[in-house]
């Protein structure tokens, strides 16, 4: 299929999640399924928590509703258009280990295979294991090579021609170890900081909560440390978060937040805490679910070059000259995670 049919399947898909994530009806024959292919996929939304509690259904739409935005005519011919990617060739096929942190976090590289006109093998994380499979019978709907092109692994995974896996540091080691001999782009543990200069309005403390607080701070792209400037009033950061005060009725988020309260007061940390989020002063970058470090600053040119020395542990930086606050976890199509070209990588594959 030549590339811009691609992109108009794409756009159609993207439209199809945007409904979903608006838990908006059925769109009629013209957003191209029928009102049963809809509902399905609507309904496995809605019963993600079922089999991963902390995919609550409001944390599923807003992953289905980021994709909608991003999926666009406009957002998709501007990414494509910086490669050069051939009508014909010998497709390749693609290994695809996903992780299950957040929903549907591996849909980016599935989507890159498919535009570079190579084949997928996935891998499904057993946390998030419903949702690309219901998806997939929706974007057959658009493209029917997507069934044949597309296949999920149930067991091992053989017969491929370079890999990608998504995981921690430690199954980074195995994947490393398994995969070395294959061209691979592995990702390992990132986080992500914010740099607060102090001239924030309410609305940007307000949306800093969204980078903090969605998917429960489980993605590599939650801010998970805060850098203020010297003798910054926390109860502004407090302000912003208070919105999210029920974050605690996920039980899960609830559970982290009184196991790491007890922890910490048993250890007679120094901490603030309002109900629902732990703050701590801490030097490390990545704080436990149900907590926030944050730590000062005096000259931010030297922060940010004490980040760049660290950038091999950091996926984005929110600030008011970086990532615009409450965008941390809507990244861009071009936006790659670990910083690595997942198109480049595809289209140069010998």
């Amino acid at each position: 299929m030549h590339i811009q049919k691609k992109i108009k399947v794409l756009v159609k898909l993207g439209a199809v999640m945007k409904s979903i994530g608006e838990k908006a009806s059925w769109g009629g024959f013209d957003s191209g399924i029928t009102q049963d292919e809809y509902e399905l996929l609507d309904l496995w939304t809605s019963k993600a928590k079922i089999y991963n509690g902390w995919f609550e259904e409001k944390e599923v739409r807003r992953a289905f509703a980021s994709w909608g935005e991003a999926l666009t005519a406009k957002n998709l011919t501007k990414w494509i258009g910086n490669y050069c990617i051939p009508g014909v060739k010998e497709p390749k096929t693609i290994a695809i280990i996903m992780a299950g942190n957040i929903p549907m976090v591996g849909l980016h590289d599935l989507i890159c295979t498919y535009l570079t006109g190579n084949k997928a093998l996935i891998k499904l994380s057993s946390d998030d294991d419903k949702l690309i499979p219901a998806l997939l019978q929706v974007w057959s709907c658009f493209d029917p090579d997507v069934i044949t092109n597309v296949k999920i692994a149930v067991a091992k995974m053989e017969n491929f021609d370079a890999v990608i896996a998504t995981g921690s540091n430690n199954s980074a080691r195995h994947f490393e170890e398994y995969f070395g001999k294959y061209p691979n782009i592995i990702r390992k543990n990132r986080t992500s900081v914010a740099v607060i200069d102090g001239t924030e309005s309410d609305e940007e403390m307000k949306a800093l909560a969204d980078d903090i607080f969605a998917y429960y701070g489980l993605g590599c792209r939650n801010v998970t440390k805060l850098y203020l400037p010297k003798g910054y009033d926390l109860d502004k950061v407090f302000g912003g978060l208070f919105h999210y005060k029920n974050v605690t009725d996920n039980k899960k988020y609830g559970n982290n937040y009184d196991y790491h309260q007890a922890v910490f007061l048993l250890e007679q940390y120094d901490i603030l805490e309002n109900g629902f989020i732990l703050l701590k002063q801490d030097a490390g970058l990545t704080s436990p679910i149900g907590t926030l470090f944050y730590d000062s600053y005096e000259d931010k040119t030297d922060l940010y070059q004490k980040l760049a020395e660290r950038e091999h542990e950091i996926q984005c930086i929110v600030a008011k000259d970086k990532i615009p606050f409450g965008q941390s976890q809507n990244p861009n199509l071009w936006d790659y995670a670990d910083g690595v070209d997942t198109l480049d990588f595809l289209l140069n594959l010998k």
